[in-house]
């Protein structure tokens, strides 16, 4: 070897030594088996062991027919993971090598060439692990052994002396909705669901950042940076901030120290609807001797959070301040995106929250019976101007306290308020959902036949959880705003009147209580943060149900194992015979079906919305699906929006006009969520036949301003007045709000009966090609819900196409043909 090649080595060996390095494990062969047997099968990791069954031909899928029951067994077996890799004697010299585990489910046992290093009982936590010295030179094996979820569960429910609701599911600090859930399958997982790494570091490493914001003015944004930083030995090191440097002295172990940083001329961190979501890179770097050793990225946002949750008239108010404005809160509930959560793509993470953009949302609810979710999708909400309302992973039970749980919980908290809190989307902690609601209204108690020492029992292990180690837990390892926290969703169950006047309401008394859509208008809360309707995915997505050839019809036992619910089909058709009429014809069922969901949300929204400021925020359930499924979902498994989505664009929007049939009179309302006025706007109707005759028309005398954030009421008109002489079944209203320059703020149509006595004629709707990816739909007469069919995304879709009018489309990719229905066809078969 030449004096050049001798000293490139040494220098790639220094370089090696001095900095800290990353290898993935997941790139290795990774096998698997059931416990029992000796055979050995290739394995993917992030993975399942649904999924790696799957890909050896064990299992069918379980999203297919009725496989769902097939694959239960697999939940009742435990599972051996194992690879074996090869560390090289450049890799071995580093001072430190730690095994990090980012996600293990859930009982595991881990074995480094032989050796037991780690047991685990929590899917949610990182599990970090010091392994230079089981380690050597060449071939090394690691091993996981994984027990069953359910039979560990039931072992920890065995020591508690009464029964527990939904056990053993909550003695299992894993996904809860991987028990079952009325939108989702039961597919109870084991493997490893996270990424797999070596860490090799030298003399001191950065371990946590958190970023606090402290004062924030047009001119300079001033922050503390907090490093937690492990260091070998006591030393002198430089820490630089996006290249500035300070100097600071370690200690053995683990160090805090906070540094100050400064940001000239800042830009705001503005959720979707009030601006750009600007964001900012700190490189934070570890130095010793002039070398890097460690180093760090965070994207940081500045903004100011704050829960506004003050007694006031007429109870207790709750909203969000973000950026020192009241926010009215436009958004959704989330579940996991699969079923089997490793494979959710960056780009299913990205396009979901897109499509949460597109429907002017700000907000979305991570509910507690999912994940803590990946860093993709905080990404995607930080880049998007979406808040997140981040509920911890308990839902719907009760929950032990027993000092290894507490414990347990302590960590995993730390864990996720370590990951999670500099993301500027994080706007609230919430304890869990439901917990406080199944305690108190659910009947558990009385079921289980408990004791009156049981009761207290639960009761004080639910206050020790959520507002004791919890909160306490936020408040140690959070900093300034990212301490928000809310102990639970709802904070007051629905049937009590306090939950319409004070804190967070989940209204179920549609659906559930199979109370009539209007009852939206008298239900309305200070923020409703659950509510909701089932419908139908698209066809593309009810297809994908089946292996075979799809065969559409509601009697089918695939269609009906992908409804959940146990009376699902009965509520809808319920709900649909009074709004609709029930269609005979499969795809027909399926485009009403839709319709109704996005019917009775509309008017839930509407309501909320006319209310503000009493009501702040209007969160529906729910977003997305984990598998194809007949669910409460806008958007379906395969990303398809449904009507509900459509219709959600145009109720969220910033500007809406809004009318209101209440006591005999017609009010209209003009809701401004801008941080800008709108001076002298005004309002104009007309009343026009289904045929497109024109019969009349109105408007307000006086002109107003509607104020930034704000909303105003126009003047009322008698229904009488308006109506007249006309068959309430023949007209509709166009409404419009238009400024004093004549620009359009807002249109909206308002129809007088239910859509199923609308006397409808057969509209003449044409559709022209404008382009490869463009076209335009028009018609003579109304045409209600035009439902465009095509495997494309439309610009817009089930809308009301007024009389003698044409709109134009975009499709996200370009068709031969593009089939239309409306509901004039669904309605006479």
């Amino acid at each position: 070897m030449n004096k050049t090649l001798i000293l490139i080595f040494f220098s790639i060996q220094t370089i090696l030594m001095a900095q800290f390095s990353e290898r993935k494990l997941s790139v290795e062969k990774w096998q698997f088996k059931n416990s029992k047997e000796n055979r050995w099968l290739p394995a993917t990791v992030p993975g399942t062991v649904h999924l790696d069954l799957m890909n050896n031909k064990i299992i069918p899928d379980p999203y297919k027919d009725e496989n769902e029951k097939k694959v239960q067994w697999v939940e009742n077996e435990d599972w051996d993971y194992q690879t074996s890799f090869t560390i090289s004697a450049t890799e071995f010299k580093n001072q430190n090598i730690d095994l990090v585990f980012h996600g293990l489910d859930t009982f595991s046992e881990i074995y480094v060439n032989g050796i037991l290093l780690q047991s685990t009982d929590n899917m949610f936590r990182t599990w970090t692990i010091p392994v230079k010295k089981n380690l050597h030179i060449g071939e090394n094996i690691i091993q996981v052994r994984f027990r069953s979820a359910i039979n560990m569960g039931k072992v920890l429910a065995g020591k508690v002396p009464f029964t527990m609701p939904e056990s053993p599911r909550s003695f299992v600090r894993k996904a809860q909705y991987q028990f079952g859930w009325d939108w989702g399958p039961r597919l109870v997982t084991s493997g490893i669901w996270k990424e797999v790494q070596l860490k090799f570091w030298n003399q001191a490493k950065l371990e946590n950042l958190k970023i606090e914001q402290k004062i924030i003015t047009r001119q300079t944004a001033d922050l503390l940076v907090h490093a937690e930083i492990l260091a070998d030995r006591d030393g002198k090191y430089s820490v630089l901030i996006n290249g500035s440097s300070r100097n600071v002295s370690l200690k053995s172990g683990i160090n805090k120290i906070s540094l100050p940083y400064q940001i000239k001329n800042p830009k705001l961190w503005q959720p979707n609807g009030w601006g750009e979501p600007n964001l900012y890179t700190l490189k934070i770097s570890l130095e010793k001797d002039s070398k890097m050793i460690s180093e760090k990225d965070e994207r940081i946002g500045l903004r100011t959070v704050e829960l506004v949750h003050e007694k006031d008239a007429k109870g207790k108010s709750f909203y969000f301040k973000i950026n020192g404005n009241p926010m009215y809160v436009r958004g959704t509930n989330w579940i996991p995106a699969d079923s089997f959560s490793p494979r959710i793509t960056k780009e299913k993470y990205h396009k979901l929250i897109k499509d949460s953009k597109d429907a002017h949302m700000n907000m979305i609810r991570i509910w507690g019976g999912g994940i803590y979710e990946d860093d993709e999708f905080y990404k995607a909400c930080d880049e998007n101007g979406i808040l997140v309302w981040q509920d911890f992973m308990f839902a719907g039970s009760f929950y032990p306290a027993d000092e290894h749980f507490l414990n347990n919980i302590e960590e995993e908290v730390k864990d996720q308020v370590t990951r999670l809190q500099n993301h500027p989307c994080l706007a609230l902690w919430c304890g869990n959902n439901e917990v406080d609601e199944a305690i108190v209204n659910w009947g558990y108690q009385k079921q289980f036949k408990y004791s009156e020492k049981d009761s207290l029992q639960v009761w004080k292990d639910y206050k020790k959880v959520f507002h004791e180690v919890i909160p306490d837990a936020i408040k140690k390892y959070a900093t300034g705003d990212r301490t928000i926290y809310w102990p639970s969703s709802p904070s007051i169950g629905w049937g009590h009147t306090e939950s319409l006047t004070e804190g967070d309401s989940h209204y179920w008394g549609v659906w559930w209580g199979e109370q009539p859509f209007e009852i939206y208008n008298e239900k309305v809360g200070r923020f409703m943060s659950e509510y909701g309707f089932q419908g139908m995915p698209t066809l593309e997505t009810t297809k994908s149900m089946f292996s075979g050839t799809p065969q559409l019809n509601l009697r089918n036992a695939t269609v009906k194992a992908h409804e959940k619910h146990a009376r699902g089909w009965e509520i809808i058709d319920n709900y649909m015979e009074r709004d609709y009429k029930i269609p005979q014809d499969f795809v027909k069922y399926n485009y009403i079906s839709q319709l109704l969901q996005a019917r009775g949300m509309q008017i839930a929204i509407q309501a909320h919305r006319r209310a503000k400021p009493y009501n702040m925020g209007t969160l529906y359930w729910q977003l997305n699906d984990c598998w194809p499924v007949v669910s409460w979902s806008s958007v379906d498994y395969l990303g398809n929006w449904k009507a509900l989505h459509y219709q959600l664009k145009r109720s969220f929007a910033n500007q809406v006009v809004l009318a209101e049939e209440k006591d005999g009179l017609l009010n209209f309302y003009l809701v401004n969520d801008d941080l800008k006025k709108i001076n002298d706007v005004y309002l104009d109707f007309d009343i026009i036949g289904l045929n497109g005759e024109k019969l009349g028309s109105a408007g307000t005398a006086d002109h107003k301003t509607v104020h930034e954030n704000s909303s105003v009421r126009f003047d009322s008109f008698s229904l009488e007045e308006i109506i007249g002489n006309s068959d309430r079944n023949e007209i509709f209203l166009k409404i419009t709000v238009k400024d004093q320059y004549q620009k359009i703020i807002a249109q909206s149509t308002h129809f007088f009966v239910k859509p199923k006595d609308l006397k409808l004629t057969k509209p003449d709707l044409k559709i022209r090609k404008i382009s490869s990816t463009e076209i335009e739909v028009s018609t003579d007469v109304l045409a209600k819900d035009v439902y465009l069919i095509g495997n494309t995304h439309f610009s817009d879709n089930f809308f009301d196409l007024l009389p003698n009018t044409s709109k134009k489309i975009t499709l996200s990719k370009p068709l031969d043909k593009v089939e239309v229905m409306n509901l004039w066809d669904a309605m006479n078969e």
